[in-house]
């Protein structure tokens, strides 16, 4: 072959190569546009991190606690966030604010129960309910300050009409201690073994004529002095809506203006057990006065009972009358009511108030303390547990230790928003 042959195949192929080289470019060009693409819209499809949109987050978180993040697709991611103290210290007094209101929303609710425990019960016994507690029940609770339950017997007639003539006011000022100042007053007794006999008609008669006791489920008795405590307390959270709960003996002088002034001292504190504290010797030999059948649950012989009231006159404050009624089948009762009502504290965080002015002598001592401006809360003689002769001494008592009629009236205890709210 010339070499002008060969030339003319070698153009022949160059030509046929280029044309091959340019298709093969454009079809590069093509797959990596296309792979691009295609890389661009599986990336976006599988690394796209879906956006938290709920964030659940705990009230106070602590250092370094994880924190879980709900998204829309229903996964849950966990980070660690870091928590600086000093964050909250605002929300401090907030806080407290809350706890006190849920801590009286409770205490009220504990109440409510406690007055449908009662009246169930009341219901289920046979008992008919009193008046005061159905009124509350159609009307609502109305707010009073205090209740003072005076502890009376079948046989003391006597001594209840001493009380009546001396620091009891009677009819109408009884009323308008009632309504004004939101005291009750009422004698508590509950009912004779022969219920309906003649010593509980003789209570009826009475009770028509002054209207002024609180009869009680209970079969009366000395010895059951720790059980009556314990339902008196019971019926009257229930039956009246009150700051303070008092329990006095019927041989025992009371200024009750004094009394509700050293109360409402104490009415910012939710469980207040205020009287004259003892605690005096438990007494194992049996036939002797407050003897302790129990005794040895007081450790070794000699030793002494709890702090706890004279038995004369105490008052408790509605939450511990409430706690009172909520447990009051289950609560210990001892020979003693004032050591039974001491014990069912033991265990509580509640505040003790010694006020000796609760126990004072009678004249000449409670005369010379009305003298110095320091006017007796009660008073008795401790070697009587009472006024000795009470029926014949309370109105030499009242006379030189009285605190004054219009000192009562003068006073004021009920709250500002209490006494509106009692008014409509």
């Amino acid at each position: 072959m010339s070499f002008k042959t060969r030339a003319a195949g070698g153009g022949i192929g160059t030509g046929d190569s280029s044309s091959r080289s340019n298709l093969s470019q454009k079809w590069t060009l093509f797959l990596c546009l296309g792979s691009f693409c295609f890389g661009l819209f599986f990336t976006d499809r599988m690394w796209t991190m879906p956006e938290a949109k709920e964030i659940i987050r705990p009230a106070a978180p602590v250092k370094g606690q994880k924190l879980n993040l709900v998204s829309s697709d229903c996964t849950t991611k966990t980070v660690t966030e870091r928590w600086d103290p000093t964050d909250s210290v605002g929300d401090v007094p907030s806080t407290q604010h809350a706890i006190q209101t849920l801590d009286k929303t409770i205490s009220n609710l504990e109440m409510e129960l406690a007055a449908a425990r009662a009246a169930q019960e009341s219901i289920l016994n046979g008992s008919p309910l009193s008046e005061n507690l159905k009124s509350s029940e159609l009307t609502g609770r109305r707010k009073y300050f205090m209740v003072i339950g005076i502890n009376t017997a079948f046989s003391s007639r006597k001594r209840r009409d001493s009380v009546r003539a001396t620091w009891m006011p009677q009819g109408e000022k009884r009323r308008r201690l009632e309504e004004e100042k939101g005291i009750i007053i009422r004698f508590v007794i509950g009912h004779s073994a022969t219920s309906g006999g003649i010593l509980d008609r003789a209570i009826e008669a009475e009770d028509k004529k002054h209207q002024d006791f609180m009869r009680l489920d209970h079969v009366e008795g000395y010895l059951e002095l720790s059980a009556k405590t314990k339902i008196y307390f019971a019926t009257a959270v229930a039956t009246w809506d009150a700051d303070f709960y008092v329990k006095v003996d019927d041989d025992v002088h009371v200024n009750i203006a004094t009394l509700g002034n050293t109360l409402i001292r104490h009415r910012s504190k939710p469980r207040v057990y205020i009287g004259c504290m003892k605690s005096g010797p438990v007494l194992a030999q049996k036939g002797v006065r407050y003897h302790e059948p129990e005794y040895w649950k007081f450790g070794d012989p000699g030793n002494k009972y709890f702090r706890h009231a004279t038995g004369q006159i105490y008052a408790i404050s509605k939450d511990l009358a409430t706690y009172i009624s909520i447990n009051q089948h289950v609560l210990h009762r001892y020979a003693n009511e004032d050591v039974s009502l001491g014990a069912w504290f033991i265990g509580l965080d509640v505040d003790h108030i010694d006020d000796r002015r609760l126990c004072c002598g009678t004249p000449p001592d409670c005369e010379w303390k009305a003298q110095a401006g320091n006017v007796c809360v009660a008073s008795f003689d401790w070697s009587c547990s009472g006024i000795c002769k009470s029926v014949d001494k309370i109105r030499e008592v009242h006379h030189r230790c009285g605190e004054g009629e219009n000192v009562l009236w003068n006073s004021t205890f009920l709250k500002p928003q209490h006494q509106l709210l009692n008014s409509i």
